[in-house]
């Protein structure tokens, strides 16, 4: 089984991608190709990048960046649920991507976005390609496009997808299994 990290970006109290990410990963394990690790960044609790050696080094000082390490580098996959802040996505997730350098690389990605809006987070995702393909991440044309986020939300608090967001998910994994498949070799081609 390949090893997926399902990484939840936002922080802030109150905050609902927790939510989502519970929801993708329990589909990541439904799938049944994929093995899936929820990294809820307001958990994980990044501070701001205090490593004083360029992370290309990997000279790694401090406990959380070396945990933090070990744990994308087991992922052979990755899928980032971001909400839309300001067009773009949250700074505790471009903080935990500038952390490191290698353990990201010839990886895939897929997306999950979502607002509380109509524009369904597109914005975050475009941003956030951009910044992956630096660091040699494969990001997904397929991917999870969420409007209106409250409109799934129960008054429980619990995320229920419909058909289309379920529908789009299976694609999304279904590709990634894919990219999986062939960027492992390339990974292992050193």
């Amino acid at each position: 089984m390949y090893k997926i990290k399902v990484i939840s970006a936002t922080v802030r109290p109150g905050r609902k991608g927790p939510l989502v990410g519970q929801w993708i990963t329990e589909q990541v394990n439904r799938h049944g190709a994929f093995e899936a690790e929820l990294l809820d960044l307001g958990e994980v609790n990044l501070p701001l990048m205090n490593e004083a050696v360029h992370p290309v080094m990997k000279q790694y000082e401090h406990e959380h960046t070396k945990q933090w390490s070990a744990k994308i580098d087991e992922a052979d996959a990755f899928i980032f649920v971001t909400a839309e802040y300001d067009y773009s996505y949250p700074a505790s997730l471009k903080n935990a991507l500038e952390y490191l350098v290698h353990e990201w690389a010839f990886k895939p990605a897929g997306m999950v976005s979502y607002s509380i809006g109509p524009f369904a987070g597109v914005r975050a995702v475009s941003s956030l390609k951009a910044d992956l393909l630096s660091l040699k991440v494969v990001s997904l044309l397929e991917m999870v496009n969420i409007p209106m986020l409250n409109e799934y939300l129960t008054e429980e608090g619990a995320f229920i997808p419909n058909e289309r967001i379920i529908g789009n998910a299976k694609i999304m994994l279904d590709q990634l299994l894919r990219w999986t498949k062939g960027l492992k070799s390339i990974k292992e081609d050193k």
